[in-house]
């Protein structure tokens, strides 16, 4: 075997993703409320990032303008006396400016102090077992208690854990949770679903023996809604029933949800499309977004790099460069955004004139063709953006749906739901239409579709059964 050593000239090509790359692709999947919260980040971060001011009114320009010229001046002069050589060496490690905190800090409260929010479940228990007249060893226990409850409210620990735990008796433990239990919420503390119904019937003005025994023996037949069944079985009448399982549909089955869990998630639409005469009119929505500039400051900085070190110069060119990518980034994001919907409302014209029902088929490709741009930056740009139609605020991936094969070529799959809730409204509630029905029904109106996926769509709507939407009728 020989070995020797060569030489080779090998041309390749690669996919660099540079920073700068990385940033405009995670700038183009935010949100609008991200993309503000990620621009007053880079605010913070990035000294040569300033936000422009707002325009005003010719009246307030002219009052201004003679302000604005008497003060240029000693402005300019302001500038040249700054010494912002120290200033760059002190916030050079950190690309943050120097702040000078609040001299008088007994005048007024620390920002921490005006924040509010709501009460978790467990401090609102606390608080209520602090009022109570039981004694400090029952006390001890109904925290153990609390501090053992999940975010819907439910106890997931049995009394022989907590005896265990807490090292009372079982008689203490029952005596603890029945505390904890008369609490609010009603409902708080139970075990399972059925404890949970029958703690808050127990806290009815009226009597509730019918409801807590449709609660505590014929709970598949009341979320079936036969209650002809349960009225035979239980010897009342079934007026009687509909009117116990119209109290229980009022109970809460997650006592904790109001205490729980994350604060709602407000949508912002990101463009509006509004009706100008027979035509559409797309809008970027801008509220709310800084309008970014360069702070002229470093810029004059910059034309007198003689007079800075070679570290300082390097450190606003970057920051220059950065805070321009960041501007380009934006304005090219918005660009894409607003293309993307022209090229949906051209596509789907007829959905924005008519509504659901004239949801054409269409894929990612698609619209990626008609604007000469990757299916991946489609993806991308329609991924937590929503916009405002005449027909309710949307998502932009709403528009992209598969299509059922008819008569006149194929329909989406959105288009055909809409019909089968149609379809559904306008039936006879005395005769409810079954699901084979409705697929003869579409099948008149030309488009071919399974039982199977009928029943699929009207499960998706939350649409009853005919069984049960013949009951509800009664």
């Amino acid at each position: 075997m020989q070995l020797d050593t060569r030489l080779n000239l090998k041309l390749t090509q690669k996919l660099v993703m540079t920073p700068q790359l990385q940033q405009a692709i995670k700038l183009l999947q935010l949100s609008k409320l991200e993309l503000i919260d990620s621009i007053h980040q880079e605010m913070v971060e990035n000294p040569v990032l300033e936000e422009e001011a707002q325009e005003t009114s010719s009246e307030e320009q002219q009052t201004l303008g003679n302000e604005e010229s008497g003060s240029e001046k000693s402005r300019e002069n302001r500038e040249e006396e700054f010494d912002w050589r120290s200033y760059l060496n002190d916030s050079m490690d950190s690309g943050y400016a120097a702040y000078e905190p609040y001299a008088d800090t007994g005048e007024m409260p620390s920002y921490e102090n005006t924040l509010s929010r709501k009460a978790t479940l467990s401090e609102h228990l606390i608080w209520q077992l602090s009022l109570s007249r039981s004694d400090d060893q029952i006390r001890a226990i109904a925290e153990h208690i609390i501090g053992n409850l999940d975010n819907d409210g439910y106890l997931r620990v049995s009394v022989k854990e907590l005896s265990e735990m807490t090292g009372r008796t079982d008689e203490e433990v029952a005596e603890a949770l029945r505390l904890v239990q008369s609490f609010d919420p009603p409902g708080v503390a139970a075990t399972d679903l059925k404890e949970c119904l029958v703690l808050q019937a127990a806290q009815l003005d009226t009597d509730g023996e019918l409801v807590v025994a449709i609660i505590q023996d014929y709970l598949p037949l009341l979320q079936k809604k036969d209650h002809a069944a349960i009225a035979r079985k239980i010897g009342v009448t079934v007026d009687d029933v509909v009117m116990a399982s119209k109290v229980i549909e009022n109970f809460e089955p997650k006592p904790g949800r109001s205490f729980g869990g994350e604060d709602p998630v407000y949508i912002v639409p990101d463009i509006y499309v509004v009706r100008d005469g027979k035509d559409f009119v797309i809008l970027l929505n801008d509220d709310g977004l800084p309008r970014l500039k360069v702070s002229p400051f470093y810029r004059r900085m910059l034309k007198e790099r003689q007079q800075l070190s070679s570290q300082t110069v390097e450190y606003v060119e970057s920051k220059f460069k950065s805070a321009l990518w960041l501007i380009r980034s934006i304005e090219q994001r918005q660009k894409t955004i607003y293309r993307t919907m022209e090229s949906i409302l051209k596509f789907q014209r007829e959905f924005f004139e008519k509504g659901p029902s004239s949801l054409k088929p269409m894929v990612l490709r698609d619209v990626a063709e008609d604007i000469e741009m990757h299916e991946s930056t489609i993806s991308r740009v329609t991924t937590n953006k929503y916009v405002h139609t005449p027909h309710g605020i949307l998502e932009l991936k709403y528009f992209f749906c598969s299509g059922l094969r008819c008569a006149e070529g194929s329909v989406s799959s959105i288009s055909v739901q809409e019909r089968i809730r149609k379809i559904i409204l306008e039936e006879d509630h005395q005769r409810p239409y079954s699901d084979q029905k409705i697929v003869e029904i579409l099948r008149s109106q030309g488009i071919a579709i399974a039982r199977r996926t009928v029943t699929k769509y009207r499960i998706e709507q939350n649409i009853l059964s005919t069984t049960e939407r013949k009951r509800m009728s009664r």
